[in-house]
């Protein structure tokens, strides 16, 4: 595992000398913790997926150039297997060690390739790839960076502590701070609502996205962390954390409990959106939390940056309270009816399989559209399925 930690509260508790969070198991064998700026945590852990992919595809060259030549037997089955799970982080280590195990040092030695691979044995393993932060990093100064590795499909995950403000620097409004909170730059409540980061993530329809609280469901939060590891691709797991700038008034001793009123009430939805469900023909959004039970004023009045207003400005906090009621019923009613929608299935017949490609004038382009171009122009080609 390789994690990229964004500067922020997660770093500070998560590599700070002399304790650390993290540890390795009975072989040895822990995370790789780095820590990057607060903006460009994103940008940080792509680069290290981009540098251990580019090193894992020289080590499968190397695999396949040792295979083009005379191996043992057992050797060249270990070396198959691998190519064959390079991307599959149990059976890739296992073939790995195999591999590892009947290189002897005389083969090395007369094989250029073989040495190679023995010295890159690191990377027989498939790695998985984390990048952590807060919501300042995640919605708001490193937002540019995150969509950018969402976008780029690759094999990376994201964990976001949603604690709904700049914890680490002083308790400053961002855009994860919902209407009607207060903090610095917002002393008399937020005015405008939170980003939704989760929906917005889904638009791209390849992201794997999640909606956690541990304090509130421990198994949905396995379960996502488990599915957004397994997606072949990018993944965004936002977990709420209550934050001591939160001040809630039952004491920070209490936060789990707090996570569970956070989404009893409606105040924070749980949700998986896997891609993986899509792909079968079924709605890929599973809604996970039940229907606000109606305590919501009452959470709200238990942290000091909703209730502080209550005191200071009676009528304005009347009025941001009835917004941010409103709007959460108004989100989870939305995210209930998508939850709820049919699975899409579209009968689109699949690409013509493409063969030698006639040359001249009047051949046209290899496409799975119904139109398309030819070489040289002229009139657009028809296939046959405009129904022209």
């Amino acid at each position: 595992m390789i994690i990229a930690n964004a500067t922020g509260c997660t770093s500070i508790w998560g590599g700070s000398a002399p304790a650390t969070p993290y540890c390795v198991n009975k072989e040895g064998h822990g995370p790789a913790w780095g820590n990057s700026l607060f903006e460009d945590a994103a940008e940080f852990g792509y680069g290290m997926v981009m540098a251990v992919e580019q090193r894992r595809a020289k080590l499968a060259d190397l695999a396949q150039e040792a295979l083009n030549g005379k191996l043992p037997a057992d050797l060249k089955a270990a070396l198959g297997n691998w190519l064959a799970n390079a991307d599959d982080a149990t059976l890739s280590r296992k073939h790995g060690d195999e591999i590892m195990e009947t290189i002897t040092h005389e083969a090395a030695h007369d094989n250029p390739a073989l040495y190679e691979i023995a010295q890159m044995s690191d990377m027989f393993t498939k790695k998985s790839h984390w990048i952590f932060g807060g919501d300042g990093w995640a919605y708001d100064i490193g937002y540019g960076g995150l969509d950018h590795v969402l976008a780029s499909g690759a094999d990376i995950n994201v964990m976001v502590v949603d604690t709904e403000v700049y914890s680490n620097t002083g308790g400053q409004a961002s855009k994860a701070t919902p209407i009607g909170s207060i903090a610095k730059f917002a002393a008399s409540g937020k005015k405008v609502g939170k980003k939704d980061l989760g929906r917005m993530a889904m638009t791209y329809g390849y992201v794997y996205v999640a909606s956690v609280s541990m304090g509130a469901n421990k198994n949905q939060l396995l379960k996502a962390l488990k599915e957004a590891e397994a997606h072949k691709g990018p993944s965004l797991v936002i977990a709420y954390a209550p934050c001591i700038n939160q001040g809630l008034r039952k004491g920070m001793g209490k936060s789990m409990e707090e996570s569970k009123q956070a989404v009893e009430s409606g105040y924070w939805p749980l949700y998986r959106f896997n891609p993986a469900l899509a792909a079968e023909g079924k709605n890929p959004l599973v809604l996970e939390s039940k229907a606000p039970n109606g305590t919501l004023q009452e959470f709200l009045s238990g942290e000091n940056r909703y209730a502080a207003l209550e005191k200071m400005q009676p009528e304005e906090s009347k009025r941001l309270r009835y917004a941010i009621e409103k709007q959460c019923l108004e989100r989870y009613a939305l995210l209930k009816q998508l939850s709820e929608l049919p699975g899409i299935v579209v009968d689109l017949p699949e690409p013509k399989a493409g063969g030698k490609t006639p040359a001249g004038k009047d051949a046209c382009e290899l496409s799975d559209t119904a139109e398309h171009a030819k070489r040289k122009g002229g009139d657009a080609c028809d296939d046959g399925r405009t129904g022209k």
